[in-house]
């Protein structure tokens, strides 16, 4: 049984679930937004170790001792119960039960897609993902990470002005009624008048990387699917190809050299995941900039747009179906040296 954890409307989930439906395989699929309003939960140990853990949810019941693989989608938060009325209770309800889930989660005994939360929280962290990356052999564009004005002043004039900001991390910000995104964004005379500002929030600042085309690099398990973002063919998507736009922006599978498909694997592997989602550049000169990882980032429309066949990865992963490493990529890491 493999229990995919994620919120209601999740369209890569419901192709992941229907697919592992198809070969048989029995799913459960969990919210933990409806813990403990509509679900309960128990976790119980005798005098030796454990004696039993339940989910009980939507009238059934799942033996969580039972389960195979736990796929951490896209969950929400536990959400307090709307009898209870008071913010200071909801809050202290609703943080006592992510821990309590939390926990659950990271005592279980299976297979945990892409990794423990603990796992996936510290891979999420772009420093951290960088140094890696840099360990690895990637080339990375000069990065400032800073809430000093005059920090950011510096490394503004030092690249004459090409300059890309994002966020640190939340690139979203959702209310009751709007969510807000913010791209990255390559920083106007205007944006450096303001400048002051920067030391209420701390930004990432990026040396501007001219593309040929991006390229989103999908790593499951062992197995490598590169497809490229013809972005610069679209003004709207031309400096964040999150802004493509459909029908205008096109894709392609791509062929990455046998170095660079190893050193995305090992930093996967590195990261402590069994998947990751990666952002490259190809530039014009037909150099390879890493730019950042997602530890849990989309996959469906690359395999729409592409056909690369991502969905029936990841059932294998979940199933346990794993993809041994070629033995060229053993070979070209041990090469060392930045991929070119």
């Amino acid at each position: 049984m493999i229990i995919i954890l994620t919120r209601a409307g999740d369209s890569h989930a419901d192709a992941v679930a229907k697919r592992l439906q198809e070969r048989g395989v029995a799913t459960i699929r969990f919210d933990p937004a409806d813990f403990p309003a509509q679900a309960a939960a128990t976790v119980a140990f005798t005098s030796t170790g454990p004696a039993r853990a339940l989910l009980r949810h939507a009238g059934t019941e799942v033996d969580l001792a039972a389960v195979d693989a736990i796929w951490f989608r896209r969950p929400a938060a536990p959400v307090a119960h709307p009898a209870i009325d008071d913010p200071l209770v909801r809050t202290y309800v609703e943080e006592e039960s992510t821990t309590f889930v939390d926990d659950i989660w990271e005592s279980l005994r299976c297979r945990i897609v892409p990794a423990r939360r603990s796992v996936v929280r510290r891979a999420q962290l772009k420093a951290t993902q960088l140094g890696i990356a840099a360990d690895l052999g990637f080339e990375l564009p000069p990065t400032l990470f800073t809430n000093d004005p005059d920090e950011l002043l510096a490394f503004y004039r030092e690249h004459n002005g090409d300059v890309v900001t994002k966020t640190v991390g939340q690139a979203t910000i959702r209310t009751a009624d709007e969510v807000f995104g913010r791209h990255t964004e390559v920083v106007s005379k205007r944006d450096i008048g303001y400048v002051r500002t920067l030391r209420y929030c701390p930004i990432i600042a990026q040396a501007y990387v001219p593309k040929r085309v991006e390229l989103r690099v999908t790593v499951v398990g062992r197995r490598v699917f590169a497809a490229e973002i013809h972005s610069q063919a679209s003004n709207h998507s031309r400096h964040d190809s999150r802004r493509y736009e459909d029908g205008r922006t096109p894709y392609a599978v791509h062929r990455l050299p046998d170095s660079l498909e190893a050193r995305c694997v090992a930093l996967v592997d590195r990261l402590g995941q069994s998947y990751g989602a990666l952002d490259l550049i190809l530039t014009p000169d037909g150099r390879y900039v890493f730019l950042e990882i997602n530890p849990n980032g989309q996959f469906l429309w690359i395999e729409h747009e592409t056909g690369l066949p991502i969905v029936d990865a990841i059932c294998d992963l979940l199933c346990g179906d794993h993809i041994a490493v070629p033995p060229q990529f053993d070979e070209a890491l041990a090469l060392g040296g930045a991929v070119r």
